[in-house]
């Protein structure tokens, strides 16, 4: 039997995030679209060359974008909406970013020649964006309407086949497939669904035009069937696959993040030549899929784990695998694409090298797969060298003293119910709170970070160099920090914030500072667009050694008499956004980040904080797929938020700030956290996202946010009013707070001033009319 090696995609960004610094170039007019191109080919070159010198038989194409596979997607179906005045052929450059970050009158997109500029001259706010399923990645909601049209308005898919195929690589081109992007879609006045019929003689188009061009499989993702299912996706999978698997290359049908489930039926009969399984997150599947598999479906096994960075224990997965390696071909993959993980470990200097001798990246990944492909084809003889070494390193984690802390255990052990619950329901420590903060109506307030500036970034990098010493960088950023806390005060904000510029990310400075996590220099993962994230290894039990934000609350709170926030990251934030210890479940590590943060909590209030905020952005992104699977996940996730900040008084106000997320399904435990406020992202939805809230008639005050920081696109007064407006049309106006979606550290200064100061003014605006209004 034939055992073949592949992946199902590389990471985009480069190595030395090279694919960032080049969209960043461009944005700002540096550089033009020619300039850009050439560093896009040069970053997919080189992951072709890489993957191929490391041993896979079959490499993608078109797992590349320049910011977005979904909105790739929906560029190649030319699903572009009215308000970027599109008029239909090739979508263009500026027609793209304007879809991913907005464009505003003469700034923020740029023009296919590389000029500044939006689509067409439209003003026009960015597509919303969102979790890709329960990972970190984010992707651009495609935007359906009635009535809507299709057309093929991209060549990617082809091009970069070709492109590939110029430099002696076959490759298999990989395609989001149609019916995981109708279901990823918001319809307006339409079903996306129903749609199917229209969509599907594009993704024909583009079959054909591959087979013409000499591809002879092509991988189409369908994750969507890891998820429930109803009997219209079932439907469309079904009239998808009829159609799609003619007449064209293979398909190789790809599904990730979970179990098929009660879906293998469904799957294994669609007539694919080809089904990849994630045997990471669902190795009990490969039973129930081997033996329902016809004999003529190539089954692709994700037995390498394509989100995690821990290395694999080879001989278990050979003894796994060997059965069905012995009676039929087999490809070896990556649970889902390496898009999730560093690039390289190689590359990696600031490791304890304990701790990296556990660890494996995109290149060690698929190093792993060569050696379990010999192995399983030649004898584990023919690889003995590295399945020794492999075997060294899972029993040395196994048995390292970094892992566990007895004081850590015991710790866990004493935590009562009492714990977890404030002393007074939110009716009573509204009126405290109330008395000891004097706010007014509609509160004005950040989210957190403000600009990391280049100065800010370049004097946190010669201080990690050495280039000045902890004084000197220390004197610069209270400066800073001054100077931001004396502008918050100027323009009339209620409730302020330090800036956060100490910190380098809202988990990795955590992190840092508490025992149990590694961090890197170089492992860089893609957010979204060009945005990197480096996240912290969790490798061991949590303890807090000393306090964390203390001081820097302390020096911003003297500068002022007005609230200063306290700032910190919740426990299942730090969880979701790091890669975790998969050798205990998530929620024991999930309880020990929360005793660290409560200890930061209850120091914070000893020092005279009146307002601490536990931001809890990735709450529902670590949702399960399953929604059997919901509730014992919200629980043990809303009883960590509530371990972190049930122990203060009834005067001190705790918030909660949550990322894009749809909130309607899980609103009582939202409820259950009992935050006193929550902010929430709402601009880009118009404030839709409320419209669950005011259903469930949540009891505690929100900020839904009125200004969208993810796009460089400067929001009027006039619009964020409009907002507030809305807003008070769902909840009533006295549980309103107005803040902008998400911290601003990402933006410049030149955005944030112009947006902050209207934000304030449409607060008081509202003050005024609803004092109008009661009188």
């Amino acid at each position: 039997m034939t055992i073949s090696v592949a992946t199902l995609g590389f990471p985009r960004i480069g190595p030395r995030r090279e694919l960032k610094f080049a969209l960043e170039s461009f944005w700002s007019g540096k550089s033009d679209a020619d300039a850009l191109s050439l560093a896009a080919q040069g970053l997919r070159a080189a992951a072709w060359a890489r993957q191929k010198a490391l041993g896979a038989d079959i490499i993608p194409s078109g797992d590349f974008s320049l910011y977005d596979h979904v909105l790739d997607t929906s560029a190649m179906l030319g699903a572009v909406p009215a308000r970027y005045g599109w008029d239909g052929g090739k979508v263009r450059l500026d027609t793209y970013f304007a879809m991913a970050r907005g464009a505003q009158g003469g700034r923020g997109a740029q023009d296919a020649k590389g000029h500044e500029g939006c689509a067409h001259g439209l003003d026009s706010t960015a597509q919303e964006m969102t979790k890709w399923f329960d990972t970190n990645y984010h992707y651009m909601v495609p935007e359906l309407v009635a009535g809507q049209e299709f057309a093929l308005s991209s060549g990617k898919a082809v091009d970069e086949f070709l492109e590939a195929k110029a430099l002696g690589y076959h490759t298999r081109p990989v395609l989001l497939g149609p019916v995981t992007w109708l279901t990823l879609a918001k319809g307006k006045d339409v079903a996306p669904l129903s749609l199917l019929d229209s969509v599907l003689p594009v993704y024909e188009e583009v079959l054909a035009q591959l087979a013409r061009a000499g591809a002879d499989w092509v991988q189409i993702d369908e994750p969507c069937l890891v998820l429930d299912l109803d009997d219209d996706q079932r439907e469309a999978l079904k009239l998808a696959y009829r159609r799609l698997s003619v007449n064209g290359p293979k398909v190789m049908l790809a599904t990730y993040f979970g179990a098929l489930g009660d879906n293998v039926e469904l799957a294994t009969d669609l007539p694919v030549h080809g089904l990849h399984i994630d045997l990471v997150r669902a190795p009990e599947q490969l039973d129930a899929v081997w033996r329902r598999a016809r004999p003529d479906l190539l089954l692709s096994l994700g037995v390498i784990d394509g989100r995690n960075v821990w290395r694999a224990d080879l001989d278990a997965l050979i003894d796994r695998i060997a059965p069905v390696a012995a009676e039929r071909d087999l490809v070896l993959a990556p649970s889902c694409s390496l898009l999730h993980v560093p690039v390289d470990l190689a590359i990696e200097a600031a490791l304890d090298p304990e701790v990296g001798q556990w660890l494996a990246f995109a290149v060690q990944k698929i190093g792993e797969l060569a050696v379990l492909a010999q192995a399983l084809d030649q004898g584990a003889g023919s690889v003995a060298e590295p399945l020794a070494a492999a075997r060294a390193a899972v029993a040395a984690r196994r048995t390292s003293p970094l892992i566990h802390n007895p004081a850590v255990a015991a710790r866990l052990a004493a935590v009562d119910a009492g714990m977890t619950h404030r002393a007074s329901p939110f009716a009573d420590r509204r009126a405290a709170q109330q008395a000891r903060l004097g706010l007014p109506s509609f509160p004005t307030t950040t989210i957190g970070s403000f600009p990391q500036t280049p100065e800010v970034r370049k004097a946190r990098a010669a201080h990690i160099k050495g280039e000045i010493d902890d004084l000197a960088y220390e004197q610069f950023l209270r400066v800073e920090t001054a100077a931001t806390v004396e502008w918050q005060e100027k323009i009339g904000l209620d409730v302020l914030v330090h800036g956060e510029f100490e910190r380098n990310d809202m988990v990795q400075y955590f992190g840092e500072q508490l025992s149990g996590f590694a961090f890197t220099r170089s492992a860089w993962v893609q957010s979204y667009g060009s945005r990197c994230v480096r996240p912290p290894i969790l490798y061991g039990d949590v303890a807090r050694p000393k306090p964390m934000t203390v001081d820097w609350w302390r020096y911003a709170q003297s500068l002022t008499g007005r609230p200063m926030k306290g700032m910190l990251t919740g426990p299942v934030t730090i969880l979701n956004w790091s890669f975790v210890r998969d050798d205990q479940p998530r929620s024991a590590s999930c309880r020990e980040i929360a005793l660290a943060i409560r200890d930061e909590v209850i120091d914070l209030e000893a020092a005279g904080a009146a307002v601490i905020q536990i931001d809890e952005a990735a709450l529902r992104e670590g949702l399960p797929l399953r929604r059997a699977d919901w509730q014992a996940y919200l629980d043990w996730a809303v009883d960590c938020f509530r371990l972190t900040s049930s122990g203060v008084r009834d005067d001190t106000q705790i918030h909660t700030h949550m990322c894009y997320s749809e909130f309607n399904d899980i609103l009582p435990s939202i409820g259950a956290m009992d935050a006193d406020v929550i902010s929430i992202e709402t601009a880009r939805s118009q404030m839709e996202l409320l419209d669950a809230f005011a259903d469930y008639a949540y009891p505690n005050e929100i900020g839904p946010g009125v200004y969208d920081i993810h796009a460089p696109r400067i929001p009027a007064e006039a619009e964020m009013t409009e907002l507030l407006t809305l807003a008070g049309k769902r909840l009533p106006a006295e549980q309103l707070w107005v803040n902008p979606d998400c911290g601003l550290k990402t933006r410049k200064w030149e955005e944030v001033r112009p947006a902050l100061i209207a934000m304030v003014a449409a607060a008081q605006r509202m003050r005024v009319r609803g004092a109008y209004d009661a009188a």
